[in-house]
Parts: C-alpha cells; sequence; structure tokens
C-alpha cells in the first residue's frame, strides 16, 4: 500500500515573468515573452510532488473566492490530491506569487497570503482523522503558526512523524517546531534557526548539530545544487547533489521536501531518502513552472539510476 502523507499550508497561484535580470529598485525592465499563471504554493506544491511520487496525499489548505480558487483546486484533484479539507473563503483572495526568473534559473518571489492567512484551527481539527490515518504529516509557515500547532500536535498525539520546512521563515517560529521528527531549513533558515551563521560546510554541521539538541531528531540542511547535509542519530553526512542544466528553480525545494517526505514515510533510511530527494529537486529545476516542473517516480528512479552508472551518487560522512 502506498505511504499516506497529509500536507497542511498555503495554496498559490504563480505570475511568472521571464527577465535577463533582476530589476534594481526602482527599475521597470521588460519581461522575455509573456507572463504565465500556474498552479503554486509551496504546500500546494510539496503535495502534487509526493502525489506524482506514489504517495497518497491529502492537503488541507485555503483558497479565496475569485476564478482562481475553484481552478487550483481542481487541478490537485487532477493530481490526485484529496482535497476534502480545503476551504473556498468567501472573505478572501486567493494567495498569490509573483516570480521572476532570469537566464540562470534563479528567481525573486513576492507572496501574498490571501486566504492561506485564514486557514483555520477548525479546519485542522476536521481533518484529525486523515491525520491520524497518515504515516507522515508535512508542514510549512505559509499558513497562521498557531494553525501549524494544532496539526503538529494532532500528529504528535498519534505518532505521526511530522516533517517541517520552515518557510518562510518571517515570523517566529511555531511555539511546536520542537517536535516535529525532520526539520528542513535551507542555509539562510537554519543560520536564523540555530544562532549560527553558515559559511561553509563545517558551520553546516555546526548549525544542524545546535538544531538537533532542540529535539529535533533529523536535520537536513539543504545546500541548493550542492546537494543536503543530514544530521540524524545515525550521523552527519553530506549528500552532494546532482549536476544538470537548471532552467527555472522555483519549486525545486518543494519538489525536495514532496520526495523525502514520500521516502520517510515509505522508511526509507533518512541518507537514501536525501538522495531521492535531491534527484528529485534536480529534476524539477530542468522544467519552467512549479508545478509543471515536478517530477514522476519513474523520472527520478530513472535519473537515479542513470547517475548511479555515472558514479554521481556520493555521501560522504562528516
Amino acid at each position: 500500500m502506498n505511504v499516506r502523507l497529509t500536507v497542511l499550508g498555503n495554496i498559490n497561484i504563480d505570475f511568472v515573468v521571464q527577465t535577463d535580470r533582476l530589476p534594481k529598485p526602482g527599475e521597470t525592465l521588460r519581461s522575455r515573452g509573456d507572463f504565465t499563471m500556474v498552479p503554486g504554493g509551496k504546500a500546494a506544491n510539496q503535495a502534487v510532488a509526493a502525489a506524482r511520487l506514489g504517495a497518497q496525499v491529502t492537503l488541507i489548505g485555503r483558497v479565496g473566492n475569485d476564478a482562481f480558487g475553484p481552478a487550483l483546486v481542481e487541478n490537485l484533484r487532477r493530481e490526485n490530491v484529496n482535497t476534502d479539507f480545503i476551504v473556498q473563503d468567501e472573505e478572501a483572495n486567493t494567495g498569490a506569487a509573483f516570480i521572476t526568473v532570469i537566464p540562470s534559473g534563479e528567481n525573486s518571489i513576492v507572496s501574498a497570503l490571501g486566504a492561506n492567512n485564514r486557514c483555520s484551527i477548525e479546519q485542522v481539527e476536521a481533518a484529525a482523522p486523515e491525520i491520524e490515518r497518515s504515516d507522515l504529516l508535512l508542514v510549512q509557515l505559509g499558513v497562521p503558526a498557531e494553525v501549524v500547532d494544532r496539526a503538529i500536535q494532532i500528529a504528535v498525539d498519534r505518532d505521526v512523524l511530522v516533517q517541517l520546512d520552515p518557510s518562510p521563515l518571517g515570523e517566529p517560529l511555531p511555539d511546536l517546531w520542537r517536535r516535529a521528527y525532520a526539520l528542513i531549513p535551507n542555509q539562510t533558515e537554519a543560520s536564523e534557526i540555530s544562532g549560527i551563521e553558515i559559511a561553509d560546510i563545517m558551520s553546516a554541521v555546526e548549525a544542524a548539530q545546535a538544531i538537533r539538541r532542540e529535539g529535533i531528531t533529523v536535520v537536513v540542511i539543504t545546500l541548493g545544487p550542492s546537494g543536503c547535509l543530514v544530521a540524524s542519530e545515525q550521523g552527519i553526512y553530506r549528500v552532494d547533489g546532482f549536476p544538470v542544466e537548471p532552467v527555472d528553480t522555483t519549486a525545486a525545494g518543494d519538489s525536495f521536501a514532496g520526495a523525502l517526505a514520500t521516502a520517510l514515510g515509505e522508511g526509507i533510511p533518512v541518507t537514501e531518502a536525501a538522495i531521492f530527494a535531491n534527484a528529485a529537486g534536480a529534476l524539477a529545476t530542468t522544467i519552467a513552472g512549479a508545478q509543471p516542473s515536478l517530477p514522476p517516480r519513474e523520472a527520478v528512479d530513472d535519473f537515479l539510476t542513470q547517475r548511479g552508472e555515472m558514479g554521481e551518487v556520493t555521501v560522504e560522512e562528516l
């Protein structure tokens, strides 16, 4: 039976433009072609990523009273995501992200939370039976902290693993963040959470150790194209990334998070899960757009087979 995941977090419509470079303050640039509108939002992206990798996924979230909300929910249904716990808010707009992408694949993002900011504790409590049936709860910070706290409490009370993606880290962490089984910050987030500025791999090790001392069992610090650092009871490992030609890095982190959650839910050891997640994240950078870039399981498995034969799967104990 496939792994069961419940995901809590934000659902957005993404407005994407391609430019030759990022604009300076006060500057107006012409885009390279027309803008595109694609489904997005960290939670929605991670839910779709996991579903494409074979997980049975339920998403808890909120959309607005506009044309985008129903279309986003219908898109999630087409992706085999259970949408029973997504509410259409009659007093808010659907969340939106405005994304600028440059030729190297790098991007800048401005996000308006909209209905996501009205996601409620009542929604989470209604979904408690679904959380209880899950192998893992995957949460981010795109909805109010008290809602994240309630979801974590429900999961922990029912012995369900929790994976927390601490993004966007503009506010204090939820009170119960230390109850998560796995924390997957990027370098900036890990620096802020640990109080240790990450400048190289050894400072990343120090930051991961500091976060583990807070009670987190597994810390996975994402390092962009360099891969990730994994710290757990089994030790500390650097798991190298896979070289690819990036087109758009939007949702690469979400592809990584959804893949890691799927693998951990399947009981795959954490370093092997990190290799799998690195592959999913790398593949996501080779296609433009958030959800359009998320790879299916067959593509990730084939990619890992090819790269393994080329000797590109590298894990180093530190």
